[in-house]
């Protein structure tokens, strides 16, 4: 009996061990051919649908998604060991409305953290903000699959496979696609043709080397990988880290599917049961029944009847909507919103909801029946026989645009005589009502004031010279520049906006913008360039420093140019007396010393001493300094050259700045004539 009983202690002790081994060979891997019960660490609009589908986004706008295994890997073998080598398969499907037109996309990511809370909803993949992006503190390793190409990153289309250490620029990157053979061809890849594919990563912790491949999922694994780097993730994983995905939709529809995933460390990847994963939901119209073959005959019938009872009832409905529409509009589409959503979305336009009024229009605030965005929206008057289809071109093509600095345009609308602009809503308002007290807001300090001034920089910066084309605002001024939630400066407002390609000379135009802010060259060529934006630039900063109008109708010696009298404050040696009353000296000197010298400089009658954007944004990060300067070379009197008088374009001087001298060559004299925009 007793042996009997030794020999079942004996059998149950091997068995545990055995049980033992077989959990921590499972620690190290694991596999999901779909997702029904899997007990994964979700956050914003990630879930796991009933049939099995782990969805990252459900196609609302600006929305971010994230899922992850819920414990953590150690990586390393020991804690000063190197990075163990690792393996991961995933298979994925990504929906759009329009493939070439999608939102961001989505990424395998290895992360010391599942914490992404403070990540924006579009431009990061889900994986950071304006301000963490590229922080060595974040330590993440990612694969991204990027639908949606964005220069500031570096991208190199819209449709790409990136690896990205700690940064949305990645470290290397490729075309979505796939390699047939060791060398053979390379064939292209739609990552939002809504297939479903397979991704394979690997990492060689011996030789530091990532492999990423990519194909069709009923393709087998490739010989050749897509894209390969060598990196040392011993520096980033320190110790434990989580696995998973994250993904983002920004302005535009998109759905993220994953369907089944596998990973392991020190050996290859799980197989993925292909077989068990489940299936993508429909997308597009379903297919008639035969049933309808029958029916639809006689339903047409009473379909016509009920129509020709209704008409006189629907015509008058369709005139309370009725838009202008043109063959050539086809080509927008995309970019055009229906009257009807946006008379819903400002409920009728109606007073409650007017943000603004000014000359060419008023803007209301309006909420998008279908994707509850918040949108301003614009009503300006248009002379529709005269260069209509270039304005609405141009429009759409700033549109596309993306920077942190400049407020969304996302389309238009035309009914009538009126042409109707979609932008971003900007829940504190135009930067003039903070200036001037408007509406109980209350007084910037000087480091916002600081930021906003550096904020318009770099958002004029990118229009300038990192766009496909250069783009004049031409109606720079504080009512054009809104606040975010976190009073950060954006430039909106493109209405008066011309466009034209670089390397090539603008053409002449009719003189439009807000008088106070045109450059005096204007009123003799008659051509806008990037150096009046630089003028009307200059005028802002000394506009929001001294907390002045660059005309001051109200002042006791009459009209007063903003211009003539900081450099009277200069001629004086007190030079900070022309800063802002209502900061009450709370302020740092040197740099509103610096922001006054550069509106100056900026605001220069001759053209060829005022800076670029570039070297602007250059001046305020204290890069380079500014060139010496004095109030004795650079007085001049505003208010005789607005008045077209003591200016000599015959006159050169030292030029610190090159530009083209074709620009000085044109001058000519020319009456004045100007438009006010003042939305």
């Amino acid at each position: 009996m007793n042996r009997l009983s030794l020999l079942l202690h004996l059998i149950f002790f091997f068995l545990l061990i055995s049980n033992l081994s077989a959990l921590v060979t499972a620690d190290d891997e694991f596999v999901y051919s779909g997702f029904n019960g899997a007990n994964l660490t979700l956050d914003g609009a990630a879930t796991v649908t009933p049939n099995g589908l782990l969805m990252l986004t459900n196609g609302s706008l600006r929305l971010k998604g994230h899922a992850f295994h819920p414990t953590p890997f150690s990586f390393r073998k020991k804690p000063n060991g190197t990075v163990r080598s690792f393996a991961v398969s995933y298979i994925f499907a990504i929906y759009c409305l329009r493939p070439n037109i999608c939102g961001h996309g989505m990424a395998f990511v290895v992360s010391a953290s599942k914490n992404f809370s403070t990540a924006m909803a579009s431009q990061y993949l889900g994986l950071g903000n304006d301000e963490s992006n590229g922080d060595s503190a974040n330590r993440f390793f990612a694969i991204e699959l990027d639908t949606n190409q964005n220069d500031e990153f570096k991208d190199i289309n819209n449709n790409h496979v990136g690896i990205d250490i700690n940064h949305l620029t990645s470290v290397n990157s490729s075309s979505a696609g796939y390699y047939v053979g060791d060398n053979g061809n390379f064939n292209n890849i739609t990552l939002t043709s809504y297939k479903v594919m397979q991704v394979w990563l690997e990492y060689n912790g011996n030789s530091k080397q990532i492999n990423v491949t990519l194909a069709p999922i009923k393709m087998a694994k490739p010989v050749k990988p897509l894209l390969s780097a060598y990196c040392n993730l011993s520096t980033e994983f320190t110790g434990m880290a989580y696995v998973g995905f994250s993904s983002s939709t920004g302005s535009f529809v998109a759905r993220h599917y994953v369907l089944g995933w596998s990973f392991g460390i020190n050996k290859p990847a799980p197989a993925i049961d292909i077989s068990k994963l489940p299936k993508l939901p429909y997308e597009g119209q379903k297919p008639q029944p035969k049933v309808l073959a029958i029916t639809l005959p006689i339903a047409s019938a009473i379909f016509v009847l009920v129509v020709a009872a209704l008409a006189i009832l629907l015509f008058r409905r369709r005139l309370r909507y009725a838009e202008v529409r043109e063959d050539w509009e086809v080509e927008f589409g995309p970019h055009r919103f229906s009257y009807k959503d946006l008379f819903y979305a400002t409920e009728g336009f109606k007073n409650n909801n007017l943000l603004g009024i000014g000359g060419f229009g008023r803007v209301y605030k309006g909420l998008l029946p279908t994707s509850k965005l918040e949108i301003a929206v614009k009503r300006i008057s248009h002379d529709s026989n005269q260069g209509m289809k270039e304005f609405v071109a141009e429009i759409v093509s700033i549109g596309r645009l993306q920077h942190r600095n400049l407020v969304q345009l996302h389309g238009y609308c035309r009914r009538e005589s009126e042409l109707i602009l979609v932008y971003d809503y900007m829940s504190n308002g135009s930067l003039d009502k903070h200036l001037y007290g408007q509406e109980n807001n209350s007084t910037l300090t000087w480091a916002q004031r600081f930021q906003v001034i550096k904020d318009i920089a770099s958002g004029l910066l990118y229009l300038h010279e990192e766009c496909e084309k250069v783009i004049l605002h031409r109606d720079i001024k504080p009512s054009n520049v809104l606040l975010d939630d976190n009073m950060n400066g954006r430039l909106g407002d493109f209405g008066l906006a011309r466009l034209y390609d670089h390397g090539t000379d603008p053409q002449t135009t009719h003189v439009v913008g807000t008088i106070g802010y045109l450059a005096p060259e204007l009123a003799r060529t008659s051509k806008a360039t990037p150096l009046t934006d630089v003028f009307a630039f200059g005028m802002f900063v000394l506009e929001v420093t001294c907390g002045r109008k660059p005309i001051d109708q109200t002042s006791q010696d009459g009209q007063l140019m903003l211009v003539d009298w900081v450099l009277h404050c200069w001629n004086q040696g007190l030079l900070n007396d022309a800063v802002d009353i209502k900061l009450q000296g709370i302020y740092n000197i040197d740099n509103a010393c610096l922001v006054l010298k550069l509106g100056l400089l900026c605001t220069h009658p001759f053209i060829n001493r005022r800076p670029t954007m570039r070297h602007v944004m250059q001046f305020l990060n204290g890069e380079m300094e500014l060139p010496e300067l004095t109030p004795t070379n650079m007085s001049f009197n505003m208010l005789s050259l607005m008045q077209n008088q003591c200016f000599d374009p015959k006159i050169t001087m030292t030029n610190p700045f090159p530009i083209s001298n074709s620009t000085l060559s044109d001058l000519e004299v020319r009456s004045h004539t100007w438009s006010p925009y003042n939305v």
